[in-house]
């Protein structure tokens, strides 16, 4: 069983190694999980899994090859270690309560015996110790109190004892197709790092001290600059309209940015560029900073990122006057060409799903406007865009 478990992972995608496999086997040899499914479930997952963005498809292995009991279909197919129900039954019963249930024999005759009492069974049963029931110790039904119980049928309360408790997946969402909170945004914008030593002599050096003081015969303290990330960015947000159902998430990229990025600016747009933009929404008509500014006072250096839906008429990129706000006097065709002229790194995110932009003619002009740098704003997408930045 736990050899399919580990080649079922293997053909996921999950990059698990043999050395890793050897240590859960050493780990279960140690006995550090028991015999409980739900140890078992977190000590292969912290001894398989070393990326929390591989934490879904591990729920979904993981469901698959110890697949839960909830039918009677599903009976004749389950593969449970016979030792491990043994095990439950000695830990919480007692003597006598165990010669009752060991007298149903392997568990293959377990299993004969649910399907026999099917057949016999007429009604619904409440309690007891035989029929297929609810609130009891047979070892069939819901929300009894048999270790070697199978579950039938209720998704409401429960003991929580019935053997395959394990097929709960906890991280469905982190699955890295999906939209996550700051925290999982920091780990994918870590893929744009350049680190560099720069700005003032603040921080102590451990190495470097101990090698003047072993040269000069006395205590030489020696100080160097912090080490960061030397990336520069440029984020532009798009703003109101169509955006607003993105707010959250926007707000967490701008939230994880922010921490990992020293050297960021932001600024917001509403729909296309134009010859300005602003970093206050409710002084957006007062003080507004022209876009030719930003590009002579940013170097070429820097990283830009747009975040937006990239829905709108086809005529707010393509003809002047086109904005829905004010009349521009220049296309915003034009003004995306400059920055990408100007700035070599440019991606933009979009929060609407990848597989409807083919359907919506001003996506389709700004992909081409980005030279088709445009990417979901998902874990994944996220990630590939890093990647496209460092390039």
């Amino acid at each position: 069983m736990f050899t399919k478990f580990f080649h079922e992972l293997k053909s996921a995608g999950l990059p698990v190694s043999l050395r890793e496999y050897l240590t859960l086997m050493e780990a279960m040899d140690a006995d550090l999980a028991g015999r409980k499914v739900e140890d078992f479930y977190y000590l292969s997952r912290s001894t398989l899994v070393k990326d929390e963005r591989n934490l879904d498809k591990f729920d979904r292995v993981f469901g698959h090859v110890f697949k839960g009991i909830e039918t009677v279909e599903d009976a004749a197919a389950a593969e449970i270690p016979e030792a491990w129900l043994k095990l439950l039954t000695e830990k919480y019963f007692t003597e006598e309560e165990k010669k009752q249930i060991d007298a149903l024999g392997s568990w293959d005759k377990l299993m004969e015996t649910l399907q026999q009492r099917l057949k016999e069974q007429e009604k619904r049963h409440q309690g007891g110790s035989k029929w297929i029931g609810t609130g009891g110790t047979s070892p069939f039904g819901s929300g009894g109190y048999n270790p070697e119980g199978i579950r039938i049928g209720n998704q409401g309360k429960r003991q929580g004892r019935a053997v395959k408790v394990w097929e709960k997946r906890e991280y469905k969402n982190l699955d890295d197709n999906v939209e996550l909170g700051t925290r999982n945004i920091k780990v994918a914008l870590r893929r744009l790092r350049r680190f560099a030593r720069k700005g003032a002599h603040d921080e102590f050096d451990l190495d470097s001290t101990i090698d003047a003081t072993a040269r000069s015969g006395y205590l030489d303290i020696q100080m160097r600059p912090e080490r960061r990330n030397a990336i520069k960015v440029l984020l532009f947000f798009d703003a109101g309209g169509s955006m607003d159902p993105f707010v959250r998430t926007c707000e967490e990229l701008f939230s994880a940015a922010r921490t990992e990025f020293k050297h960021m600016e932001y600024f917001y747009f509403h729909n296309c560029i134009y010859d300005y933009v602003w970093k206050d929404n409710r002084r957006r008509w007062t003080e507004k900073i022209p876009t030719w500014e930003i590009m002579h006072k940013y170097p070429h250096d820097y990283k830009i990122i747009f975040v937006g839906d990239a829905s709108m008429s086809p005529y707010e990129i393509t003809v002047p006057g086109g904005s829905v706000e004010y009349f521009n006097e220049e296309p915003g065709a034009i003004w995306l060409k400059r920055l990408t002229d100007i700035y070599e790194s440019v991606v933009w995110l979009n929060p609407i799903q990848k597989n409807s932009w083919d359907y919506v003619p001003s996506t389709q002009l700004i992909r081409e406007l980005v030279s088709d740098r445009m990417y979901p704003l998902t874990l994944g997408g996220i990630a590939s865009a890093m990647t496209e930045l460092k390039r």
